[in-house]
C-alpha cells in the first residue's frame, strides 16, 4: 500500500539537520523529496564523520529516501533549473540564514509567482527579523536560550547541561512536518492555494519545553512557587547499575516504599502524600533517604521488585543494550537494510502505525547527485543539456 504522502512532491534545499528530518519524515509518509545539494561538496553533513561507501550516518539518518541532485544554484541556469523544478511540486523548502535565500534569486515571492499552489517552507535560528535574527545558531545555543539546558539539573548535583541529542533541531523538524501537512490539508480543502510557512528553532523548542518545563511560570496570578517535574526526576544509582524511575501519585509512592523494603514511610506524614512531598524540605529530606535505601540494592533485582509492585521504572540502556531491549524488539522499532555501497545500515522505524496507509520508508541513502540526470530529464531536459550543464560545473 501507498504512503499517505504518495503523490507528493517537495523540493528540499535544506542542510544538516531541522530541514532534511522534517523532508524525511514527510518522504517516510511517501512523498517524493528531491534534495538539492551543493554541486561541490553536498550537505554539511556528508562531511561529518568517515564515510563508508560515500554515505555517513548523521547523512543517512536525515536523508533517507530522497533523491539527490546536485545543482549549483547561484548561477542563472541552475537557478532556473530548481524553479523548472517547482513549477509541477507541492512544497518547497529551505533553511539559509535569514536574507540568503532571496539574494540567491528563489524567495517565496519568486517561486510562488512561479507556482501558487506550493507550500514554500523556511526554516531559521531565530527568524527573519529581530537581534538575534543574523546570528550563527546551533542547537546547543537554543537550548540554552529555550530553559532546556536550565532544566536538565540534578537538584542533589545543581549544575546545569545540554540534553546530550539535539532536541530543539529535532523539535524543529517534527513542528515543519506538521505544518506542512496542515498547509497541505488546507490546500485539498480549498482554504487556500499556497502559503508560506515560516518556522524559527527558538519558537519550536520554547513550545516543546513550555508544557511541563514552564509550569511553575504559567499562572502569572498565583504567588506560590509551583514543583516542575523536572524536580522528580532522576537517574537513580543503585549499589550495582542505574534505574530510572518516576512516581507522581500517592499509590505510586506507596508502591515505591514496598519496592524497598520501606512500608514504613507511608503512614510518615511528611512523606505519604503529595501535600508533604510538595515541601521542599520534606522533598530534599526524602530523597536522601531514599539515595540510601537504593544503595541496598542491585538495580536488576530491585528492578524486578518494583516492576511487581507496578512502580513506573525501567532500565539505563546503554546504546547497545536498547536494541535489544524486549519491548523495543517486540515492536519491531528498529529496522535494518543493506545499502549498495555502504553495507548494512539500522535506522528507528518511523513511529506513527497507520492502518489503511502504512508508513514504509524507502530504504536508501542518496549518494551525492545520484538523481540529477533522472529528476532532470523529468522537467524536460535533454540528454546534451544536461551533459553542457554538467562540463561546464552547473550540476553534478
Amino acid at each position: 500500500m501507498a504512503g499517505p504522502l504518495e503523490g507528493y512532491r517537495i523540493i528540499d534545499l535544506t542542510q544538516v539537520v531541522s530541514g532534511p528530518l522534517a523532508t524525511m519524515v514527510l518522504c517516510d509518509q511517501g512523498a517524493d523529496v528531491i534534495k538539492v545539494e551543493p554541486v561541490r561538496g553536498g550537505d554539511l553533513t556528508r562531511i561529518t564523520g568517515v564515510p563508508i561507501g560515500g554515505i555517513v550516518p548523521f547523512f543517512a539518518n536525515h536523508n533517507r529516501g530522497k533523491r539527490s541532485v546536485a545543482v549549483d544554484v547561484q548561477t542563472g541556469e541552475g537557478r532556473e533549473l530548481v524553479l523548472k523544478m517547482c513549477e509541477t511540486a507541492d512544497v518547497f523548502a529551505q533553511n539559509f540564514r535569514p536574507g540568503v535565500i532571496e539574494r540567491l534569486g528563489l524567495g517565496p515571492d519568486v517561486v510562488m509567482a512561479r507556482n501558487p499552489d506550493i507550500v514554500y517552507v523556511s526554516i531559521s535560528g531565530y527568524g527573519a527579523t529581530g537581534p538575534y535574527a543574523n546570528r550563527r545558531v546551533y542547537d546547543p545555543i537554543i537550548q540554552g536560550i529555550t530553559g532546556h539546558v536550565a532544566a536538565q539539573c540534578n537538584p542533589e548535583i545543581p549544575f546545569p547541561d545540554v540534553h546530550r541529542t539535539i532536541v530543539a533541531d529535532k523539535s524543529t523538524a517534527w513542528t515543519v512536518a506538521q505544518a506542512v501537512t496542515a498547509a497541505l490539508l488546507a490546500r485539498e480543502r480549498g482554504r487556500a492555494r499556497g502559503q508560506f510557512v515560516e518556522v524559527a528553532m527558538v519558537d519550536a523548542a520554547l513550545a516543546f519545553f513550555w508544557s511541563d518545563g514552564m509550569m511553575s511560570r504559567s499562572f502569572l496570578d498565583d504567588p506560590r512557587e509551583r514543583m516542575t517535574l523536572a524536580q522528580l526526576m532522576r537517574v537513580t544509582r543503585c549499589r550495582t547499575g542505574e534505574l530510572i524511575y518516576f512516581v507522581a501519585s500517592d499509590p505510586e509512592r506507596h508502591a515505591l516504599f514496598r519496592a524497598l523494603d520501606r512500608a514504613d514511610l507511608i503512614d510518615d506524614p511528611r512523606f505519604g502524600t503529595v501535600a508533604g512531598v510538595s515541601s521542599d524540605d520534606n522533598l530534599t529530606t526524602l530523597g536522601a533517604i531514599l539515595e540510601g535505601e537504593f544503595q541496598k540494592w542491585d538495580a536488576a533485582e530491585l528492578l524486578e521488585r518494583m516492576v511487581a509492585n507496578d512502580v513506573p521504572c525501567g532500565p539505563v540502556n546503554t546504546f547497545e543494550s536498547l536494541i535489544t531491549d524486549p519491548q523495543i524488539v517486540h515492536n519491531g522499532s528498529i529496522i535494518e537494510w543493506q545499502h549498495p555501497t555502504a553495507g548494512r545500515i539500522r535506522h528507528a522505524r518511523p513511529a506513527p502505525r497507520l492502518s489503511a496507509t502504512p508508513i514504509e520508508p524507502t530504504l536508501s541513502a542518496a549518494l551525492h547527485g545520484q538523481h540529477t540526470d533522472a529528476v532532470l530529464a523529468e522537467i524536460g531536459v535533454d540528454d546534451a543539456t544536461i551533459a553542457s550543464l554538467r562540463e561546464r560545473g552547473i550540476v553534478a
